[in-house]
């Protein structure tokens, strides 16, 4: 008797839990409003913003600025446009035709995961991210090899530790429809707060489909299966006129499933038959209601921040390596890092600077000693390194101790991919494009673009991204060849009525000249034209050109950009040559000026906002001399690289104009 009150009590709550169940197979009506396709939906008895999204697999973000009054939050009843996304559209009511089932994740992610491709990434740097090899990615992804693009998703071999060194046991995670942070916790069998820790990065924002997530002490060569796929084994009675169909309802699984754990059955369903049903765990998880919202509480809550009292900084850099004169330019640095900290001192922080030899090239003894030391794993922040086996010492150090580390000069390191504690203050490449990219489309869409090509050829890199973008855009260009009788061919090219922009695909001083000479004889011959060039980062440093840049009204994007006319960097020169009685080295970009701009930024964040600084970046607003500073997480679990871009306007009145076009 008490066997059978058991199972009308699990009968009993998966009843209740049945039209939670039933709710997540619905299809929902649509309305099209100005062209968007929209699912319209009526809020449910308490029911939030964040658990709406989960269903629709959409963002919270996205929800309120198709429904501005759900700010406030959300009431029973009250209707909401949902819109209709690749990732959702198989909840289209029967019969419509608009049906397209998106691209597919695996959800077993037991030798694979899936990766959706961001702007600005390479196979390389997703290689890096993932612990894997270009090769391998090709491998998995046939077709791939010559081209990816923002929204594409990729097939990634799952982590395999493969080395006799000790390593981290982790795995990737890709998150599936309808999984919450609670779900895949239990998947793993951890705690929310684990995922949580293991990803720095993870927020109700970066919680999403398709998004990836790190999983800690996970052995990568174990078997998972979600813990929505999870069962047991649940012991029924068969009634009086239950059916198949109807067990099948009430426990919410197929009858295929019934009948695969019941050979007996074959002979036919009878009354009183004891039959298995393989029930879903979370059917029978009585605390997921309060568990996922406990959850849920953890993605939407802010990491508190210690204030620092005393702000202990660790400069280590190779001082003593005189290779290509690199001693007398980190010299430099640490010159202009010392008048930051000067300044610093005078507005009230305390700081303790700590500078060190570390030796050079790729013997880290020295660096490995230094680290050994109670001072340096008392530091707040730790600056330096300029090579890679200087970089990741410094990083697991940096992570062994949770020390903020900033790598001031390498674009191209793959420690910050892996690493919450770095800030890579060199833009990569590959976002100095994306950037510059962006910025180009919002500043020139409505010009006529023709790009020459010619030279070295050696922008092709950017010059491909920027086409592929001005096409998805469908903004027309034209392309010409750098010829000796380029000015007479151009003009069949040029708009008497819009602003034409000339786009060299090589960066190099002749090839420059060379178009602007060529340019020249068009403005000669017919100054209807309005004639501007665009280029790269170097250009300022032709000196001999920037005269003819302001007869063009040139445009060049660049991280990092000196102006000479500016009150602060006027005020800069005279503060370095009045402490070290000498001129600032010609270098490019300047050394002191990064080192000033680095050491000010990273002060004034932790002297203001403490440890935890990096949740209140972008509050830091300076006016640096040279580098522009955006701090963006490449993954959920990685430290952050800067995505600064400056947009520089050499005009026709002979004025510079920079544009900080970061954000």
């Amino acid at each position: 008797m008490l066997r059978i009150s058991k199972i009308i009590a699990i009968v009993l709550f998966l009843n209740t839990g049945l039209i939670s169940l039933l709710a997540q197979n619905l299809h929902y009506q649509t309305v099209t409003v100005n062209g968007q396709k929209y699912y319209e939906y009526s809020v449910q008895p308490g029911e939030g913003l964040y658990a709406v999204s989960r269903t629709f697999s959409v963002s919270v973000a996205e929800i309120i600025r198709n429904n501005p009054s759900a700010s406030s939050g959300l009431q029973r009843g009250q209707k909401l446009l949902i819109p209709v996304t690749k990732d959702n559209s198989g909840l289209l009511s029967a019969g419509t035709n608009e049906i397209s089932s998106g691209p597919s994740r695996p959800v077993d992610q037991n030798s694979t995961f899936s990766h959706t491709v961001v702007s600005g990434e390479t196979m390389y740097s997703i290689s890096k991210m993932y612990n894997t090899t270009v090769d391998e990615i090709y491998r998995l992804n046939p077709g791939s090899s010559q081209t990816i693009s923002e929204g594409q998703i990729l097939t990634i071999p799952q982590r395999r530790v493969i080395s006799e060194v000790k390593e981290d046991n982790y795995r990737y995670h890709t998150i599936l429809p309808k999984e919450t942070l609670y779900s895949v916790s239990r998947t793993y069998s951890l705690k929310p707060e684990d995922v949580m820790r293991a990803n720095p990065g993870l927020s109700v924002e970066t919680f999403q489909i398709g998004k990836t997530i790190r999983i800690p002490f996970f052995e990568s060569y174990e078997v998972i299966t979600p813990y929505e796929n999870q069962t047991t084994n649940i012991v029924h009675k068969v009634q009086k006129g239950e059916t198949l169909y109807s067990i099948s309802i009430l426990y919410g699984v197929d009858i295929e499933d019934i009948e695969r754990y019941n050979s007996s059955l074959q002979r036919g369903l009878k009354t009183n038959m004891e039959i298995i049903v393989p029930v879903k765990k979370s059917a029978l998880d009585e605390n997921s209601r309060s568990a996922i919202n406990e959850a849920n509480r953890l993605l939407s809550q802010s990491v508190r921040s210690q204030r620092v009292d005393m702000i202990r900084v660790g400069l280590l850099l190779p001082f003593l390596d005189e290779t290509g004169r690199a001693h007398l330019r980190l010299q430099e640095y640490y010159e202009g890092f010392l008048l930051a900290v000067e300044k610093m001192k005078n507005i009230g922080a305390n700081i303790e600077l700590y500078v060190f030899e570390i030796g050079k090239d790729n013997d880290t003894k020295k660096l490995q000693s230094l680290l050994g030391t109670m001072e340096m794993q008392s530091l707040n922040l730790i600056v330096g390194g300029v090579n890679d086996a200087q970089i990741k010492v410094l990083s697991d150090f940096s992570k062994a101790f949770n020390i903020k580390y900033v790598v001031p000069f390498s674009q191209s390191n793959g420690e910050v991919l892996n690493n919450g504690n770095i800030f890579q203050v060199n833009p990569m490449l590959s976002s100095s494009y994306n950037k510059a990219s962006s910025a180009f489309l919002q500043t020139f869409r409505n010009s006529n673009i023709i790009f020459v090509n010619g030279g070295l050829n050696d922008k092709i890199e950017f010059v491909s991204m920027l086409q592929n973008n001005l096409r998805s855009n469908k903004i027309k260009y034209e392309t010409i060849a750098l010829t000796s009788t380029l000015s007479s061919s151009i003009l069949s090219l040029l708009s008497s009525d819009r602003e034409n922009v000339i786009v060299p695909v090589s960066g190099d001083a002749g090839t420059i000249r060379q178009i602007m000479d060529e340019l020249k004889k068009v403005r000669d011959s017919d100054s209807a034209f309005m004639t501007r060039l665009y280029g790269y980062p170097e250009w300022q440093t032709y000196s001999n050109l920037k005269d003819d840049y302001h007869l063009f009204g040139t445009y060049i994007f660049t991280p990092f950009f000196i102006d000479d006319s500016d009150p602060g960097t006027k005020a800069f020169i005279d503060d370095f040559r009045r402490w070290y009685d000498r001129k600032l080295m010609d270098t490019y970009p300047n050394y002191a000026m990064w080192g000033y701009d680095t050491a000010l930024f990273f002060l004034t964040a932790m002297h203001r906002y403490g440890s935890s600084f990096e949740q209140n970046m972008r509050q830091v607003r300076l006016a640096p001399l040279q580098f522009t500073f955006n701090f963006e997480r490449p993954n959920n679990w990685g430290g952050f690289i800067n995505t600064g871009q400056y947009l520089v306007l050499y005009d026709t009145n002979g004025r510079i104009i920079k544009t900080d076009k970061s954000r």
